[in-house]
């Protein structure tokens, strides 16, 4: 991972959901027991496990309900979660691109991830080839970054040179697909703010808003005008060059990530066989 700067881990005591030995002990216990009982075929090591949890503040329910959502959905969209081999043409493209880059620093003790909506050219890359190279940099982005459990992600969606070529393959059950995914996957999405937003966004986003949970909704911000908004949205100086920042261009941290998964080339190999059967 780069040198990310202002890390919040989590203490024995942490202050993010009121954590302590014991209630994250308990929890884990109790849901390793309905594990135990239900065929998930899920990863049970603690650390696969608290991210669920902390993302569902120890509520056992929500916690159930969301890992089924996620090792259902690792069932069912195999263009998303099989053969994640970082190698394939088709995904080391995208990945070096830098269509989906975690940034260096956090800010407000925040993970920052910065889509590029319309980097890809849409005649040689699909939505999902996009959405499956997101996933495998966000399944180790949050491995090897507690942060992005305890205080959320903030996303900002780089909306430029979106046209309809790119439109045209959202289908709205592609859309529910991914608004499903954004609401159930192992990590905390607290802000989705849109940038270099196209004035008829709304249209596309309104089908995206279909598919929320009201508390998701109330997280979507549109920003119209240039790269500049993203000011706005966090610390200039975290941001790559190309948006006026100090670390690092696009290109470099496409190519950080990609040497990054294939340190876990064999981890998603082994990944692929945790779904719901």
């Amino acid at each position: 991972m780069p040198n990310l700067s202002n890390s919040n881990e989590v203490n024995a005591e942490g202050d993010i959901f009121n954590e302590t030995d014991q209630i994250r002990d308990k929890c884990l216990q109790d849901l390793k027991q309905w594990l135990s009982e239900v065929s998930l075929n899920a990863r049970t090591e603690d650390k696969y496990l608290l991210p669920f949890v902390r993302g569902c503040k120890f509520n056992l329910s929500k916690i159930q309900r969301k890992i089924t959502n996620y090792y259902i959905m690792k069932r069912d969209r195999p263009e998303w979660f099989s053969n994640r081999n970082p190698l394939l043409p088709n995904l080391q493209d995208l990945i070096k691109l830098g269509v989906f880059v975690p940034l260096k620093k956090y800010h407000d003790n925040k993970m920052v991830i910065v889509i590029r909506t319309a980097a890809h050219d849409p005649k040689r890359h699909t939505w999902d080839d996009l959405s499956k190279a997101g996933m495998m940099i966000l399944d180790v982005a949050c491995m090897e970054n507690e942060v992005a459990q305890t205080n959320g992600v903030i996303a900002i969606f780089d909306m430029f040179g979106m046209g309809f070529s790119h439109y045209r393959t959202l289908t709205p059950t592609l859309i529910k697909n991914i608004v499903f995914a954004w609401q159930n996957y192992h990590v905390r999405p607290k802000q989705l703010e849109f940038i270099n937003s196209p004035i008829y966004i709304n249209v596309a986003l309104n089908i995206f808003k279909s598919f929320m949970t009201e508390k998701m909704k109330g997280r979507v911000k549109v920003h119209f005008g240039g790269v500049e908004k993203a000011h706005t949205i966090v610390d200039k100086e975290i941001l790559p060059f190309e948006y006026g920042g100090n670390e690092g261009s696009f290109e470099s941290l496409g190519n950080f990530w990609f040497e990054k998964l294939l340190e876990y080339k064999d981890w998603f190999r082994d990944d692929e066989r945790y779904k719901a059967s």
